[in-house]
């Protein structure tokens, strides 16, 4: 097989890794944001805590897997990004940190709870909105020199189109979370996470319009992709699909609907993307699949590896979710 099969195959697999981390831990990290909305006392916020509790840290894995993927298929473009956006990553990182640490002591330290339950709400709050920042930097193009050095600062990477992207990003996370805890969980929390959840197909309206009409002013390039026009079709679809399901109270559609939503828009971020890994401001310095990848044969062994691994992760997936199915009361 040709070396750029394989690249084309390890795009389409990071992102696949990307997206499925996204649903997954997208719903954690959106309910424990809206845990001060959503949860009025400690009984409220232990079933926030316990709804995600036995899978939380399994989502995690998609993302430790997708930075790994990247760093063995496409190095360079590994190399970039993380000392690109070294500040950002290493506050996601610590966010990440701080969230597991205080999920831990919010169970057993009685005299601070609130303390951890504010860390819990940041932890979660922080990484779901500079994903999407990250996300849109790749997307719009960030500074590079010929050698593939960022060449930029921090503050470069907060331009008007980024935000947007990460705001858009937040807000699906959010929406996310909100139909999980409709699914999940039962009382108080679940009627406010239903009321909650028109407003926040509006917030995720609101920006999706918002990053089109950027997209027609900063890079009007990428709007002749017919799949990422197809996965602006599905994304609408599947917000419509979520107000429907809530409005008449069908949870599960209501996550099923989110979690396309997400879907979509991942599909629209690979076709923006492709064949780009990272787009250059100056477009002759872009890190593509075939500029920033491994040789021919580390790409072959990654992929026998994934065709042998991935079923297992997937199908462990399945079975974690089917045993902790069932409602928080």
């Amino acid at each position: 097989m040709d070396a750029n099969i394989f690249q084309n195959i390890w795009f389409i697999i990071i992102g696949f890794l990307l997206m499925v981390y996204s649903i997954l831990d997208g719903f954690d990290l959106g309910i424990a944001s809206l845990m001060p909305v959503l949860a009025k006392d400690e009984n409220e916020q232990k079933k926030v805590m316990d709804s995600i509790w036995p899978v939380w840290d399994g989502n995690e894995v998609w993302l430790i897997t997708a930075g790994a993927s990247l760093f063995a298929a496409f190095p360079f473009a590994y190399a970039t990004v993380f000392s690109g956006f070294y500040l950002a990553l290493m506050l996601v990182l610590f966010a990440l940190i701080f969230r597991a640490v205080s999920m831990e002591f919010w169970y057993y330290d009685e005299k601070r709870k609130k303390i951890w339950a504010t860390a819990f709400t940041v932890g979660s709050l922080l990484p779901a909105l500079l994903f999407g920042v990250a996300l849109g930097n790749v997307i719009c193009g960030i500074p590079i020199d010929i050698n593939m050095n960022f060449t930029g600062n921090f503050f470069t990477l907060l331009r008007p189109f980024p935000f947007v992207i990460g705001l858009l990003g937040l807000s699906a996370i959010l929406l996310q979370g909100c139909t999980w805890a409709t699914y999940k969980i039962e009382g108080e929390v679940a009627k406010r996470a239903h009321s909650m959840l028109n407003k926040l197909l509006i917030a995720n309206a609101v920006f999706f319009i918002l990053a089109i009409v950027l997209t027609i002013i900063f890079l009007p390039d990428i709007l002749s992709s017919i799949i990422g026009w197809i996965g602006a079709i599905v994304y609408s679809v599947a917000l419509s699909y979520v107000y429907l399901s809530n409005k008449h109270k069908r949870a599960v559609n209501a996550l099923r609907g989110s979690s396309f939503a997400f879907v979509a828009l991942w599909i629209m971020a690979g076709a923006a993307l492709y064949p780009n890994l990272v787009r250059a401001t100056i477009g002759a310095y872009n890190i593509t699949i075939m500029n920033a990848s491994s040789t021919e044969y580390t790409l072959k062994i990654m992929s026998i590896i994934a065709l042998i691994g991935m079923p297992i992760v997937i199908a462990y997936t399945f079975y974690v979710y089917k045993v902790f199915k069932g409602k928080v009361s």
